[in-house]
């Protein structure tokens, strides 16, 4: 992939040298540091994601925007000031020439992480759980981006599945759709984000890096421009009963109408009054499955070195 960023984009010199030495790189998006995850874990789990795609040899890029700089790759200083920064904005592709000309801060999402990524020519990218279709959309069509861009953009995505708070039937459907190959992950079931299984039915299963690897650059000497979505369950030992995260979904959603949350507010909300329901367990589940997810996207930036 070629690097193609402009000047309103800071790359490190430690991404930057990887790219030119055509070295693994790793994209990681910040939404989960300002909006995921409350501080200090959020720093906490930031670091300790960083050092899993280190440890797999490849070199971390963390994605944001500080001062209207777009950084690919940040400091330790730079990532501590964003974790405990307040009113950080929640930018999608859409918002981020506005936060760059307002020189503001902001975190992004899957689909503004994978626009930068494929800017600076990163084509790996893990995440926790992409956006979808979120339940009601027949009504509200609030339709994530996410989707949109995993369509048009060519970087790799590894995710727990969609985040399960939403509705995934109609997610895979838009998935599809939009033409997006969907991987599984030594699994034949796609994951609802806390848990290993959606009871959803995936078309294409994998079992190993190299298997996806070759995918991928089949997939681009197509002249494809969409991403390849890989599906990686959270590990067993840290998901969560199904059943029992349905019925807390399931209420945190009435609260969210009930208080009129909507648009960009109901994710956070959501995860927030979540974790709160499940005693804290949810924000250890995402953690977990954070760290899986970066583990394995290093993995298959090192095999794409390799793979012509």
């Amino acid at each position: 992939m070629t690097t193609t960023a402009s000047d309103l984009i800071d790359i490190s010199p430690e991404v930057r040298e990887a790219l030119a030495d055509r070295r693994a790189v790793v994209a990681l998006e910040s939404t989960i540091i300002s909006h995921g995850m409350p501080h200090p874990q959020n720093v906490e789990t930031a670091a300790a994601v960083e050092a899993l795609v280190r440890a797999e040899g490849a070199v971390p890029a963390t994605i944001a925007v500080i001062d209207g700089r777009i950084k690919v790759g940040l400091a330790d200083g730079e990532l501590e000031r964003f974790g405990q920064a307040k009113d950080v904005a929640k930018a999608s592709r859409r918002d981020l020439a506005f936060i760059v000309a307002a020189k503001a801060i902001a975190g992004t999402t899957v689909a503004a992480t994978m626009a930068i990524a494929a800017r600076a020519g990163i084509e790996m990218f893990a995440t926790g759980g992409i956006g979808g279709v979120h339940r009601g959309a027949d009504q509200t069509f609030d339709i994530s981006a996410d989707l949109t861009e995993l369509g048009r953009t060519p970087v790799s995505v590894v995710c727990a599945g969609c985040k399960s708070i939403l509705d995934i039937a109609k997610t895979l459907e838009v998935l599809e759709t939009e033409g997006v190959p969907l991987l599984g992950y030594r699994t034949d079931m796609f994951p609802a984000f806390f848990s290993r299984a959606s009871g959803h039915k995936l078309d294409h299963r994998v079992d190993d890096p190299e298997a996806i690897a070759k995918i991928i650059r089949a997939e681009r000497r197509l002249g494809s421009a969409a991403g390849v979505l890989i599906a990686n369950p959270i590990p067993e030992d840290d998901a969560l009963p199904a059943d029992e995260m349905e019925e807390r979904i399931e209420a945190a959603c009435r609260e969210a109408e009930a208080e009129g949350v909507a648009q960009k507010d109901v994710t956070p909300y959501l995860l927030a009054r979540i974790n709160t329901l499940t005693g804290g367990k949810s924000l250890q589940a995402n953690i977990a499955l954070v760290k899986n997810n970066a583990a394995l996207a290093a993995q298959i930036a090192g095999v794409l070195t390799r793979t012509p």
